[in-house]
């Protein structure tokens, strides 16, 4: 079939697709209607697994490879997209060089999307290809798709097409699955004791990007949300005391750095604000991170983990990105801003 019987040469769809579900192969049947070939822009790549990304980017293409019709599948190709929560432009800038790439700068490209709620703004940010609404016509939701599969209840296979059904199914019977329910049912409870609250919690915390010749200290988490995924060392806000105090104190305590709480304080050279409003699984939760750096000379020092970190230690910027699907929450994003400014 030519290139001529379709309206454009690509269409492009962009999601998580955690998991992908039947209204997602209806947005697909709709861009392979469209175009000659399919760009699936496959968001949250290589962010650390959690219920609410379980499934890594290879996966996810597993998972939309096998659910395509077999005469679709030479024309579909994919794009890897990271999570820039707090950079709007350089997660556009990926994309659109990603797709110049795939389509060698071929200018007949249309975006198929459904505009489900605020979450959907991006679709109105590249006015260089074509717009195309894709009503939907299944109302499924993904979150209550992916706790109904983690609580372990039944009803979520009519909603994933077969293929998906059988990794799904293929999934459950993983250490990684028995580690994302028990994640669940922690953040379930933890919800559940914050249901009687008048007005729907924001948490505020604390956390340290502590930098030393080239190096970056980190912890191991001891317990949910994150069971065992690297994190900056940090916590909750104490009601009695400021955040930069917090974030001396969390520090100590998880990291053992043979440093005063008035030392560290010395070595305090920025602060910002994070609080992109899905940046935990908790719920709304606004951290202060603080920016400490011990200088360019000297031994790194010595730390243990202690507090609610299993374990404390010194890694390289370049371990940082190499290894960033090990990070949790948002802190690889708080580690390149500190760094890349100061």
């Amino acid at each position: 079939m030519s290139t001529t019987e379709y309206p454009f040469s690509y269409a492009l769809v962009i999601g998580r697709f955690q998991p992908f579900h039947n209204a997602h192969a209806e947005l697909l049947e709709q861009a392979f209607a469209s175009a000659q070939n399919v760009i699936v822009a496959l968001g949250s790549h290589r962010a650390a697994p959690n219920i609410k990304n379980p499934w890594t980017t290879a996966q996810r293409e597993q998972m939309i490879r096998a659910a395509i019709p077999p005469e679709h599948a030479s024309r579909v190709h994919f794009a890897y997209l990271r999570d820039y929560l707090y950079n709007d432009n350089l997660w556009a800038a990926e994309l659109q060089a990603q797709v110049a790439a795939l389509t060698r700068d071929e200018k007949s490209v249309v975006l198929i999307g459904h505009r489900k709620d605020s979450s959907s703004y991006y679709l109105e940010g590249f006015p260089q290809w074509e717009f195309q609404a894709f009503p939907q016509r299944l109302q499924l939701n993904a979150t209550r798709l992916r706790e109904n599969y983690f609580r372990g209840e039944p009803g979520w296979e009519n909603h994933v097409p077969r293929a998906v059904s059988a990794f799904l199914r293929e999934f459950a019977r993983t250490d990684e699955y028995a580690r994302l329910a028990d994640e669940q049912k922690f953040i379930d409870a933890y919800k559940k004791d914050w249901s009687g609250a008048p007005y729907p919690p924001i948490f505020v915390t604390a956390d340290a990007v502590v930098y030393k010749s080239g190096h970056v200290l980190v912890v191991r988490r001891r317990g949910f949300p994150g069971k065992g995924l690297w994190a900056l060392p940090g916590g909750f806000v104490n009601q009695d005391e400021w955040v930069e105090h917090a974030a001396v104190r969390e520090l100590r305590e998880e990291t053992g750095i043979a440093l005063s709480a008035s030392e560290l304080r010395k070595f305090i050279r920025a602060s910002r604000v994070f609080d992109h409003p899905d940046r935990s699984l908790r719920g709304r939760t606004i951290t202060h991170g603080f920016y400490f750096d011990l200088g360019a000379t000297g031994d790194l020092p010595r730390v243990k983990g202690g507090d609610d970190a299993a374990k404390a230690f010194w890694i390289s910027l370049n371990e940082v990105y190499v290894q960033e699907d090990k990070f949790f929450e948002d802190h690889v994003s708080m580690i390149t801003h500190f760094v890349n400014r100061y």
